[in-house]
C-alpha cells in the first residue's frame, strides 16, 4: 500500500452519494440470489457477479440494478442489507453517510412501508452501536417508474417519517424523464423540511442540472458532471455554493464518461464548483470510497493535505447538524495533523 493509500484508508470520512441496494456486497447478493434461484437472472456465485455487473450502457445498468432490487423480498432482507452496508462503510472509516434509499422499489414488491422503514431504522441504530457509523436517509423517487412512484415516495416520507430521513431525491435514468414534472413532489417535501438532492446531469446535458436547480430547488446535485459543459452553470454553482456529488468510477462504468482521464472533475474544481467524492454503487462498479478518493487524488494532483480537504468538503456539504460537523471536522484535523 502506498503512503497516500494508507492515509486515505485511515482518514475519517463522510459519504453523501451511495445507494442502498447498490451497496450490497457480492456475498450478500449471491446469498439472496441463491435464496431465489430459478426466479432471478442474478448469479448465486459471487465470482460470477463481476461479469454480471459489466454494464454495456446506463440503460443496461438500470436493468441489472433492478434485478438486484428484486432480490429484496421482505423486511429482514432490508434490515440485513442495510446493516451490511454499514459494516463496509465502517471498515473504511466512514463516520457519517447519507444513504440513498428507494422505498418504492420495495413497497411495490409487497413490503409494507412501515415494515420497510422499521427495518432500516433498526439497522441504523445497530450501525451506530456496532460500527460507529451514523446513517441518514435520502428517500429517492425512481424516475423510470413515473409520477405514481413520486406520489408513493412522498407519502412514505411524510407519513412514516423515519428518524434518519433528511432529504428527498430523484434517481434512475434521466433520458426521457424530465425533472420539471416532479416539482410538486419536491415542493411538498421541502415544505416538510426535507432537503432537495436530485440526480441530474449524469447522462444528459447541463439543462437537466438547470431544471433540478430551478424546478426542484436542489441544494446538492447527484453527479452533475454535465455542468462542466456550461461555463455559466459552473459559475452559478460556484457562486451559490451548490455541491456536486461526484462519483468518478461510476461515470466510467455506466459509460457516461469514456475513461477516467476524460473525467470532468478537474474542470469543475478549476471553476470553483464545490464537489464531494463518492462511491455511488460500489460493489456493482468494482470500487470503494477509498478507491474513489485515490482516483480523485490522481485526477486533481492532491497530496495528503488535499485529500483531507476532500473529506472536510463532504462534512461541510452534509446535512449533519452543526455540532456533528464540528466534531467530525475536528477528527479529520487531528488525524491529518498526526499522520
Amino acid at each position: 500500500m502506498t503512503e497516500l493509500a494508507s492515509f486515505i484508508a485511515g482518514l475519517p470520512k463522510a459519504e453523501l452519494h451511495v445507494h442502498h441496494v447498490g451497496s450490497a456486497s457480492p456475498r450478500a447478493v449471491a446469498e439472496l440470489a441463491a435464496r431465489h434461484e430459478g426466479a432471478t437472472p442474478v448469479p448465486a456465485d459471487p465470482a460470477a457477479l463481476a461479469d454480471y455487473f459489466a454494464f454495456r450502457d446506463f440503460a443496461h445498468f438500470i436493468e441489472v440494478y433492478l434485478s438486484v432490487v428484486d432480490l429484496i423480498r421482505d423486511a429482514e432482507d432490508v434490515r440485513t442489507l442495510t446493516y451490511e452496508v454499514a459494516r463496509e462503510l465502517g471498515r473504511q472509516q466512514v463516520r457519517y453517510a447519507e444513504l440513498t434509499v428507494t422505498p418504492y422499489s420495495s413497497t411495490s414488491r409487497g413490503i409494507p412501508a412501515a415494515e420497510f422503514c422499521g427495518a432500516i431504522e433498526d439497522a441504523r441504530r445497530s450501525a451506530a452501536t456496532d460500527f460507529g457509523v451514523q446513517l441518514q436517509w435520502c428517500f429517492d423517487i425512481p424516475g423510470e417508474a413515473g409520477l405514481a412512484a413520486a406520489e408513493e415516495t412522498l407519502r412514505i416520507a411524510l407519513e412514516e417519517r423515519p428518524d434518519g430521513l433528511v432529504s428527498f431525491g430523484l434517481g434512475g435514468p434521466e433520458v426521457g424523464v424530465p425533472r420539471p414534472q416532479f416539482k410538486p413532489y419536491f415542493d411538498k417535501a421541502r415544505a416538510a423540511g426535507l432537503h432537495s438532492v436530485p440526480h441530474a446531469g449524469e447522462t444528459t446535458g447541463p439543462q437537466t442540472v438547470w431544471d433540478a436547480l430551478r424546478e426542484l430547488g436542489a441544494e446538492r446535485i447527484g453527479h452533475g458532471i454535465a455542468s462542466a459543459r456550461d461555463p455559466a452553470l459552473m459559475a452559478h454553482l460556484a457562486e451559490h455554493g451548490i455541491t456536486l456529488e461526484v462519483c468518478p468510477t461510476s461515470n466510467v462504468r455506466t459509460r457516461a464518461v469514456a475513461d477516467l482521464d476524460d473525467h470532468p472533475l478537474p474542470t469543475l474544481v478549476a471553476a470553483g464548483v464545490p464537489v464531494t467524492i463518492n462511491s455511488d454503487d460500489p460493489p456493482m462498479f468494482g470500487t470503494t470510497l477509498e478507491q474513489e478518493y485515490a482516483v480523485a487524488a490522481r485526477l486533481l494532483g492532491l497530496d495528503e493535505s488535499g485529500v483531507a480537504d476532500l473529506a472536510r468538503a463532504a462534512v461541510d456539504a452534509s446535512f449533519l447538524p452543526a455540532e456533528g460537523k464540528t466534531a467530525l471536522r475536528a477528527e479529520i484535523d487531528a488525524y491529518a495533523a498526526g499522520h
